[in-house]
């Protein structure tokens, strides 16, 4: 039987001091325990996440091991007492490598299977010029995050396994110069992703499939196929194709006669048909080439007596009425020698009637190459667009005629006259660094040496610092590697200097694609800051190869600096070098610390570029030009 005080008493005891402290102490205990619920719960999360990372880490760390140590040649010289995401080459990203790049090491054997398949997190993976052979490992199949696979360089054979068709995750794939065989797998559209693909210099055989690919770039040149392109790849450059026997364009149309001929036979009175019609045609366009031939000659000979009636024979150089426009000028001889030295060795006349070549077309106007007797040879501007009048234009001329420095295209003479403007320079045999850095003339060309490419570099900056020493406004105006002009060691002469104040308003600062700086509108309005960047894209186009004139063509499609500035960015910098300096040994260095003065001189911002005086010292203090200064 229940009390009825019991309800009062209880009630009571909520009331009562001591009984209620008690209650509040265990109610504030009672919540201490609640907050900390969250605070353990979150520890508790927090290890179970950590777990998983740390043991991702430990597996790509024991992964790379087991590929360092199962590969010969030359050693990866990796800190093992620190974490893999400081060793070279490797990148990571959320506890993951992400990055594996280690091009041109010197690397040599196979890849062993389920080393590299353990990288689970792996995005890139870069092995291309080293010396490894064999067939690719099928663990690579693992590797669902792959996007970028460079193996181009190596002696990878065989045929190309099944595995590679299900990496869906691929968007450039480049094999390149390896020794796989068979044909094209059609099973390359499983790749949908794929943007680039890149087989050339392979033992590939057969005929290239259909690929329903979106592909961007796409080369097979140089293997063992035949037959039609697939009209998907017409738009694409013959260079993509050459060294095969295939047909189609961007090559030459196919014999669709002979396959029509190999359906239909045709019959005889056909054949004879055919045979009549050539005939007739062929000797209808005889006729016509004769009737030709004698048209031209008795024009000739009416040319050969008006001449002879006429004033004496135009230059060979192909400058226009220079005689009448000198006789207004009362100076037709006149051709003014810069130094005294080379005063009188030859006049106008003999100029104008030398045997010439054109050697190019630039900014300012058309060079030739003036071969006089006596063994004397000289490079004549032919200048275009100058309003100057012939004061202002003198004193120009003698500003420019006083830069005298080694490395600088020597000018020896000008003339001036209404029409014509000429500027006469010393001859330079071996061409421009444009041409040898990016024009292949076939077997007997050599790529630049990384020394040669060094001395160069020093030797231009140290020219162009001479310029600019000359006064305040004294600057090049149109640095760029078809102006650095080499003699027959591989001296530099650096020519047009001075030239962009002759500049006429004609003058469009596109002509400066590639090497303008980004504050530049008007050519004729010239700066240091301005050839700073300049200089800055010829020290990049030497350490990488690439000409900034087709940059944009590249595979980032941005301009030469950007490409730069970006890919070092993304990863080691060994990806931006030209792979012809891959093969020196101990230049590492020399070859970051001056792709990082052409990453500097390209800044936006003109405040901060150095000063060429700066770059100059840069340059010196590497050790690859401690031989150079010694020999000065």
């Amino acid at each position: 039987m229940i009390s009825p005080r019991a309800p009062a008493s209880s009630f009571a005891g909520f009331l009562d001091p001591k009984s209620s402290l008690a209650m509040k102490q265990s109610i504030a205990a009672a919540a201490a325990a609640a907050l900390s619920m969250p605070l353990a719960f979150l520890f508790l999360l927090l290890c179970l996440c950590s777990s998983p990372v740390n043991s991702d880490l430990a597996s790509d760390r024991a992964a790379l091991l087991a590929l360092r140590s199962s590969l010969h040649g030359r050693p990866l010289l990796w800190n093992l007492s620190a974490s893999p995401c400081s060793w070279e080459g490797v990148k990571c990203a959320l506890g993951q490598v992400v990055e594996l790049r280690v091009p041109g090491m010197g690397l040599r054997g196979e890849l062993p299977s389920g080393v590299i398949g353990n990288l689970t997190g792996l995005q890139t993976l870069s092995l291309r010029f080293n010396s490894l052979g064999g067939s690719l490992p099928p663990d690579l199949a693992g590797l669902l995050s792959l996007r970028y696979l460079y193996l181009q360089g190596n002696k990878f054979s065989g045929e190309l396994p099944d595995f590679l068709f299900s990496m869906q995750s691929l968007v450039r794939l480049n094999l390149a110069a390896n020794e796989f065989d068979g044909v094209i797998s059609p099973r390359f559209n499983n790749l949908s992703r794929l943007s680039a693909l890149y087989l050339e210099q392979n033992n590939f055989t057969g005929s290239i499939p259909e690929l329903n690919l979106r592909l961007d770039q796409f080369n097979v040149s140089f293997n063992h196929l035949s037959g039609a392109i697939p009209t998907l790849f017409s738009g694409m450059p013959e260079s993509a194709f050459e060294g095969n026997s295939l047909c189609g364009k961007p090559l030459s149309l196919c014999n669709a006669t002979a396959a029509t001929t190999r359906g239909h036979k045709l019959s005889s009175r056909a054949i004879a048909t055919i045979v009549v019609a050539s005939l007739l045609i062929l000797l209808l366009v005889l006729a016509i080439v004769i009737l030709i031939c004698f048209c031209m000659r008795s024009a000739k000979k009416k040319h050969d007596n008006s001449e002879k009636t006429e004033a004496p024979k135009q230059s060979k150089i192909g400058i226009r009425a220079v005689r009448k426009a000198s006789d207004v000028n009362n100076g037709f001889n006149s051709l003014v020698f810069i130094r005294k030295q080379q005063e009188k060795s030859f006049d106008l006349e003999e100029l104008l009637k030398a045997s010439a070549e054109v050697l190019g077309k630039g900014t300012f106007g058309t060079t030739y190459k003036a071969s006089l007797g006596a063994g004397i040879t000289v490079a004549v501007k032919r200048l275009k667009d100058v309003s100057d009048s012939e004061s202002e234009f003198i004193e120009k001329i003698k500003e420019i005629g006083a830069m005298n420095h080694e490395n600088l295209v020597p000018l020896v003479a000008y003339h001036y006259s209404k029409d014509e403007k000429l500027l006469v320079y010393e001859y330079m045999p071996t061409g421009s660094l444009s041409a040898l850095l990016h024009d292949d003339n076939g077997a007997g060309w050599t790529p630049l040496s990384w020394d040669t490419r060094c001395a160069i570099a020093l030797r231009t900056a140290q020219a162009v610092a001479h310029i600019h020493s000359q006064g305040p406004g004294a600057s090049h105006g149109n640095i760029k590697s078809s102006n650095v002009l080499l003699t027959k060691s591989y001296e530099p002469r650096i020519s047009d200097y001075g030239l962009a104040c002759l500049a006429g308003p004609a003058v469009s600062p596109s002509r400066f694609h590639g090497y303008r700086a980004p504050e530049v509108i008007d050519v004729r309005i010239v700066s240091r800051e301005a050839d700073v960047y300049s200089f800055g894209v010829l020290i990049l186009e030497l350490v990488t190869g690439k000409a900034p004139s087709t940059s944009l063509l590249a595979e980032d499609g941005v301009d030469l600096p950007r490409w730069a500035r970006g890919a070092v960015e993304q990863g080691p910098t060994a990806e931006v070098f030209d792979t012809e300096l891959l093969r020196y040994q101990n230049v590492e260095e020399d070859m970051v610390r001056m792709l990082q003065i052409g990453i500097d001189c390209t800044e936006q911002s003109p405040d901060q570029r150095p000063s060429m005086a700066q770059v100059t010292k840069r340059m010196e203090s590497l050790s690859q030009f401690h031989s150079f200064q010694e020999q000065d």
